[in-house]
Formats: structure tokens, C-alpha cells, sequence
């Protein structure tokens, strides 16, 4: 008889501390708010299916510059804003990134999801170069809200335009996102459509199938979900290079995998097993950066 294997031994009573952990440790707020079951992400890291694929690479990070500006979109909020860019004698073509529920410009770089060295790694094994760009969204889900808020608009009328004054090609622009900012990377690739945008990568996009569903302030009620679902718009997307990844033990796989069912060519990416955690987003963020560079630069 084989020897029973460290993930077959966890016990019920571990299981249980995991979830408790996972509440006591601060993540009450996302699990409830994003539908997670409590302890389902984390148990994945406590099984070793995140390991060390799932840390960022331990490389020099692509310089970024940081600033802010305020934003007539968002009613006159002043908004953060960070640029990752290699070195180039050439105008790079750039991936705006869209951060999840309480994130901010600075959740792709540093020691959040690490994008800054993801991207450096990408480079030194020969891929494409190319910015990516994050602003600040605030907790809107990145469409026009009831209030005036629209971060949608803010995207498009006043961050596109300080990017290429800032030298980057927004002729060649690529839209990414985890959480929240993946649904709104989807939703923004739909609106704007193939004639702007290039490619659109999505990292656990937070998806509901039905208005009843959603999370509490995601849409203002349900003529606004009606209104901003990706749900059945995947038609929106033709012509772009789309690539969608969720973890099988995130709260959004459901309406996830639905979502991806509903192209007529599957797109790239798919449902492994991982949560909706940073060591999930990380792990799969090297095929992530590869697909945008490909499809930027193609």
C-alpha cells in the first residue's frame, strides 16, 4: 500500500482552521463580497498547487513612473496612475491593466502581483516589449455609474491620451485586469471594439450570470447589469486577441466558464485548478504578459 501523500492527510479540522484563518487574516471582506466559499482559495495553497510558479520572479523590475491627475470622468477625483516600461529608442505599444475590488494603479507593481518583474522575466527570455499602464478605478467596476462616476470614460478620454503624450502607441493597446478589472478589461474591449483594441487579457474576471447574483455596489441595480453584462456580448470581441483565465476553485468559475462557453472559438487561457488570490494571479501571470506581447506586437 502506497504511503497516503501530505495533501491526501490534511484533516477536516485543518480545513476548517484554513477557512478561519482565511477570515480572521483579513479576507472576510473580498469572500463574502466576491462569492468565495470561505477557505476555498486558500486551501489550494495549502495543497502546494500554487507553489513556486506562484511567487514573482527574482529579477531587476521594469522601471515604472508614478503620477496623478484629475479626472473630469470621475467628477473630479484625482487619480493615481503607474507606467511600466522597458527602455526604447521606439514608441512601445501598451496594455492598460484594470485593477480588481480594492486595488489601486500599484496592485500590478512591486510586491502585489509583481508585474514590474513578471515583465522584466518576459523580456529576458526574448518577448515582445511592450508598457503596461494601471490607474485608479476606485470600486466602481469600471463602467458609468448612477452618480456620474465613470471610469470607463476616464479610461479612454484622459488616461489614453496622457499615455501617448507620454510616448507610448496607443495604436497598439492591449486591455488586462484581474477580479473586477478583468470583467472591466472584457467589458471596455467589447465597447471600444477591434478597431482599438488588440488584444484583451482577463485574470478571474468577476462575472454573475444574473443581476440577483451580484456582488453588493458592483451595478446600480438591475437594468445596470442588463446594461454593462459581458454575458452574451462575447460578439463584441471579434476581431481581438482574447484570452480568459479563472481557477476552479474561484467563487466566479461558474459564471466564468459559462462566459467562455459562449464564443464561437474558444478563447485562449482556461480553468485550472487555483483560487481568487494573488498566488492564483501570479502564477498565471507569465502566460498572461505573453499572450498581450505576442498580440501587441504581432
Amino acid at each position: 500500500m502506497s504511503t497516503p501523500s501530505r495533501a491526501t492527510t490534511i484533516t477536516r479540522r485543518a480545513l476548517l482552521a484554513v477557512g478561519g484563518s482565511l477570515l480572521l487574516a483579513g479576507g472576510a471582506f473580498e469572500a463574502v463580497d466576491q462569492r468565495l466559499l470561505p477557505g476555498r482559495s486558500t486551501m489550494y495553497r495549502v495543497l502546494g498547487l500554487d507553489g513556486p510558479a506562484g511567487r514573482i520572479p527574482d529579477v531587476p523590475p521594469v522601471p515604472s513612473t508614478s503620477g496623478t491627475f484629475v479626472s473630469a470622468a470621475r467628477g473630479g477625483r484625482t487619480v493615481g496612475w503607474t507606467i511600466t516600461a522597458p527602455h526604447s529608442a521606439t514608441p512601445l505599444p501598451v496594455a492598460v491593466a484594470l485593477h480588481g475590488y480594492g486595488g489601486d494603479h500599484r496592485t500590478f507593481s512591486g510586491n502585489a502581483l509583481g508585474y514590474d518583474r513578471f515583465l522584466a522575466a518576459h523580456l529576458r527570455s526574448g518577448g515582445a516589449p511592450f508598457a503596461v499602464a494601471a490607474v485608479d478605478g476606485g470600486n466602481r467596476y469600471w463602467h458609468r455609474r448612477a452618480d456620474g462616476d465613470d471610469p470607463a470614460s476616464m479610461v479612454v478620454d484622459e488616461f489614453l491620451p496622457l499615455l501617448g503624450d507620454r510616448g507610448l502607441d496607443t495604436t497598439r493597446l492591449g486591455l488586462t485586469g484581474n477580479s473586477m478589472g478583468g470583467y472591466g478589461a472584457l467589458h471596455l474591449g467589447g465597447v471600444l471594439g477591434a478597431e482599438r483594441v488588440r488584444v484583451v487579457a482577463a485574470l478571474s474576471p468577476a462575472l454573475w450570470t444574473t443581476a440577483g447574483d451580484t456582488a453588493r455596489g458592483a451595478f446600480d441595480d438591475a437594468a445596470d447589469f442588463r446594461t454593462n453584462t459581458v454575458l452574451g456580448r462575447q460578439r463584441a470581441l471579434d476581431g481581438i486577441a482574447v484570452r480568459v483565465d479563472c481557477g476552479t476553485g474561484d467563487g466566479f468559475e461558474p459564471a466564468v466558464r459559462a462566459y467562455r462557453q459562449g464564443f464561437r472559438v474558444a478563447p485562449a487561457g482556461g480553468l485550472e485548478p487555483g483560487g481568487h488570490d494573488r498566488a492564483y494571479w501570479r502564477r498565471t501571470a507569465p502566460d498572461q504578459i505573453a499572450f498581450l506581447g505576442r498580440h501587441l506586437t504581432a
